[in-house]
């Protein structure tokens, strides 16, 4: 299928999927917002940092938050929100919908849909690390053969360890090997992930530092020129003086 036409299969999905929605006052006043808001300087430089998604009006986040802010949560708001496939109408989204009533359902519906990185971080790092599969689609969708969808599933390794202050140290080890066996896919926006979620576990508290470190180190003997990066890349973080004196300071 040629751009153009996965392009226009895409416009109509969404349409479709707006039109069975009950359109709520403050869905007009924030697309509204955000068309006043459009930068296109901000939209060329979302472009040269890999944010090409269908739609985007180049808007900075701290815009996209206040807006968010002043909405408030908002479950139904933000489904009509991401079916509009404008980028930051779909960021605003993450951050007003309701986690507790997000259902797996809508989680394999909307990570089918990102398509940047930008829309894939700002949805796992708002809403989807929130929920009570958050782990669990970690493991799912890490080895998943789409490129953001895999991404999503290291995202959320990653952002899991430094949001979830209350869980244990097991729910962050299972992650490890997982990690080690995804390390050879060269793919930009998962490489990155993996060694994004390699890192935060690594400095979440001394005894996962010591087990990622020997992940790293595990990682750096396959022999992929992309596994080798990210393990040298995570050791650097991982063995660094500041890294060592902040899970130091933790203990006391």
């Amino acid at each position: 299928m040629c751009t153009d036409e996965a392009t226009a299969k895409k416009e109509r999905k969404h349409t479709k999927r707006l039109r069975g929605l009950k359109t709520d006052k403050r869905y007009l006043t924030i697309i509204k917002r955000l068309e006043a808001l459009s930068n296109p300087e901000i939209t060329k430089g979302m472009a040269w940092a890999g944010i090409k998604a269908r739609k985007v009006y180049g808007i900075s986040i701290p815009n996209l938050r206040k807006i968010a802010k002043e909405t408030g949560k908002n479950h139904a708001l933000a489904q009509e929100l991401w079916a509009s496939g404008i980028h930051e109408a779909q960021i605003i989204a993450c951050m007003i919908d309701d986690h507790k009533m997000v259902t797996e359902e809508q989680m394999e519906s909307w990570v089918k849909d990102f398509d940047s990185w930008g829309l894939c971080d700002g949805c796992c790092g708002n809403l989807f690390d929130k929920t009570t599969v958050a782990y669990q689609k970690a493991v799912e969708w890490s080895s998943r053969q789409e490129e953001y969808v895999k991404r999503a599933g290291f995202v959320m390794m990653a952002t899991l360890a430094v949001h979830d202050k209350k869980a244990k140290d097991e729910e962050f080890l299972k992650f490890l090997p997982i990690i080690k066996q995804e390390s050879t896919d060269n793919r930009n926006y998962v490489k990155k992930a993996v060694n994004w979620a390699l890192r935060q576990i690594g400095k979440r508290n001394t005894p996962l530092n010591k087990a990622a470190i020997e992940t790293a180190k595990a990682i750096h003997n396959i022999d992929s020129k992309t596994a080798k990066w990210i393990a040298l890349d995570a050791l650097k973080e991982l063995t660094s003086t500041a890294v060592e004196r902040r899970l130091r300071s933790r203990k006391t």
